[in-house]
């Protein structure tokens, strides 16, 4: 399995937690917005590596400005949802590595 779709679950999964209402909003609120910058990493993280295995980058882009914007109420909640869906649909489909 590539580093890139490895890192699309992580992130993935990491999103669809933050988009869980109220309780994904009150762990964001209790590190003080700082997880939207770890998260915003992560996604940074993962779109290097996606563009190093030639791989799909949408939904990494979507997960950093879902970063940016995440501390809007509601708009914050379905970007987090809709990134959710596009990374681990990306991890899902993604071809597994070539051996040549």
């Amino acid at each position: 399995m590539r580093a890139s779709t490895i890192m699309r679950w992580v992130t993935g999964l990491g999103e669809a937690f933050l988009a869980i209402p109220f309780l994904g909003g009150l762990y964001i609120l209790g590190s003080g917005y700082s997880l939207l910058g770890v998260m915003f990493l992560l996604h940074a993280i993962t779109l290097i590596l996606a563009v190093r295995d030639f791989s799909a980058k949408s939904g990494s882009i979507v997960g950093l400005v879902t970063s940016a914007i995440a501390w809007i109420p509601f708009l914050g909640w379905f970007m987090h949802a809709v990134s959710a869906v596009l990374l681990i649909f990306q991890a899902i489909t993604s071809r597994p590595k070539s051996n040549y």
